[in-house]
């Protein structure tokens, strides 16, 4: 394995999460111990509902900690499709009903791109997820736009992406304000997305397969959680 991956694989999506967690609790606390406060940067989907749980149920200082997103659809934040409705209702829960969510629902990216480092960077933990065509945040395969979202000199975090096969336009953080992160989680479940992630290691081209672009990489120590 790349030495700049650590795989952690658990038998069952309960352990994941709870290892899972646990883990992201440290960071966050050493965060707040050394500045006194944290970031925490999730994504959306079905997957990370079990790990949100977890944390929820985690009785740290939650009202010194920010909560944002990997990316989001450019819904009404009441939308079933809205990822900010999905945090609110399985993360900011319990414990974690304390944190303070900073949404990015903004079609401007340079507007999105302000709020965004005023307000949640620089990131402590974001938390990745990847879809079986191997896309990460709203980073899509082949999509037009990967090379700006890939051009690490760009001052915008955020880019404005229209999916060519999904609905919904979406606004994803770039490549390098994912990278920015100090601790950066790719989470997956299941055999079919532990083999695309396998089919991303053996491979090169990161605008096939965007997850490429973060496991490939050099400069950042990616944590693999899957079961």
């Amino acid at each position: 394995m790349m030495n700049n991956l650590n795989f952690h694989r658990f038998d069952n999506e309960e352990k994941l999460a709870f290892s899972l967690a646990q883990s992201i609790v440290n960071h966050l606390n050493n965060a707040i111990a050394e500045k006194g406060s944290a970031s925490l940067i999730v994504s959306g989907g079905s997957t990370p509902k079990k790990l949100f749980k977890a944390l929820s149920e985690m009785n740290i200082d939650w009202d010194k900690i920010k909560i944002g997103l990997c990316d989001e659809r450019l819904v009404e934040p009441t939308h079933n499709d809205s990822n900010e409705k999905l945090v609110r209702e399985t993360l900011m829960t319990g414990y974690a009903q304390q944190a303070t969510f900073i949404d990015m629902a903004s079609e401007d990216e340079t507007a999105c791109s302000k709020h965004v480092k005023e307000l949640l960077m620089p990131f402590d933990v974001i938390v990745l997820g990847m879809g079986e065509d191997a896309h990460t945040a709203s980073l899509f395969p082949n999509h037009p736009r990967l090379g700006e979202a890939y051009d690490q000199t760009k001052e915008n975090v955020c880019i404005k992406i229209v999916p060519q096969h999904t609905p919904h336009t979406r606004i994803s953080l770039t490549l390098g304000a994912i990278l920015s992160a100090r601790h950066v989680y790719l989470h997956f479940q299941g055999e079919s997305k532990l083999n695309v992630y396998k089919e991303a290691l053996r491979g090169a081209d990161p605008f096939a397969m965007p997850i490429r672009a973060i496991i490939n990489q050099t400069d950042k120590k990616i944590e693999v959680y899957s079961a």
